[in-house]
């Protein structure tokens, strides 16, 4: 294996993962009721959007699409094509999640290579890796007022980190650039596979604020709560009046039932500390005097 075989090997492999892109990109586009410019401007944006992001953080002049104007081209015609018939792309669902792997696969080999070429370590090949792969679709996503799907849905920017590590550590083992270039495409779009079948994802942060509180019901802990809660008042304010003697029943189904005494609350739903007492009201003035 040579090296314009894996260099054509790239090449397949990101004009179906753009083609991807701007597809997805279309649909979005379309969703929105965006015109003609908006859908092409959209899928270049979505398609192109990550690399041309990377270049200008890594500062590597031309620009990808600049330099290979018929990557633009593709976009193009593909977001058209997309258009044109839209009424077939929900059949091909499925093909277009394994073609947006192969792209994330891709664009994050590429983002890699770029880095380390450059003379950069890990860290900055693992963000050139994740900025290449991830932002074209936060573009889409912000353009069409939503919250970007990578933030909140399967793993994909973290796989795309995975591709950096694997891609350095098959490097650091001696393997050839080549077969690196090949496993770390295959791997990285394996990991993508299996995180979209089993819905694997990181971890989610559900903070509400003052805002919107969290009903206590819904806490694991609010029976035991409320439990204490109702002990604690009777140690406090022990009033036998305030007691009902429950279970009686003149039935047949009541008999042989064991009396349990329970607070007025647990009937009515109201909390006779809260109730105005009946002797406060007789000698209180009436709100109508």
């Amino acid at each position: 294996m040579d090296a314009i075989d894996t260099g054509q090997l790239l090449v397949i492999t990101f004009v179906i993962g753009i083609t991807a892109e701007a597809i997805t990109a279309a649909l979005a586009a379309g969703k929105q009721k965006m015109d003609l410019f908006g859908v092409v401007a959209l899928a270049a944006l979505t398609g192109l959007g990550g690399g041309t992001i990377r270049d200008m953080i890594l500062d590597t002049y031309p620009l990808t699409w600049v330099e290979n104007p018929i990557y633009l081209v593709i976009v193009v015609v593909a977001a058209l094509v997309t258009v044109s018939l839209s009424f077939l792309m929900h059949y091909f669902r499925k093909v277009f999640l394994l073609a947006d792997a192969v792209g994330l696969a891709t664009f994050s080999v590429i983002g890699t290579q770029i880095a380390l070429d450059l003379g950069y370590g890990f860290v900055i090949a693992a963000v050139a890796a994740v900025v290449n792969g991830v932002s074209g679709g936060v573009l889409r996503d912000l353009m069409s007022d939503r919250v970007p799907l990578v933030f909140s849905k399967e793993l994909y920017a973290s796989v795309a980190m995975m591709a950096t590590a694997i891609y350095m550590g098959l490097l650091a083992v001696g393997l050839s650039e080549n077969w690196t270039i090949v496993i770390t495409l295959v791997a990285t779009f394996t990991i993508r596979v299996i995180a979209m079948y089993f819905g694997l994802s990181l971890p989610v942060f559900d903070y509400r604020g003052a805002d919107q509180p969290i009903d206590p019901r819904a806490s694991l802990s609010y029976q035991s709560m409320r439990r204490h809660l109702r002990l604690s008042r009777r140690r406090v304010t022990f009033d036998t009046s305030r007691y009902t003697l429950l279970g009686r029943s003149h039935n047949k189904k009541g008999k042989g039932r064991k009396q349990r005494w329970a607070l007025p609350e647990d009937a009515t739903g109201e909390d006779p500390d809260e109730m105005p007492d009946p002797g406060d009201g007789a000698a209180s003035p009436s709100p109508r005097s």
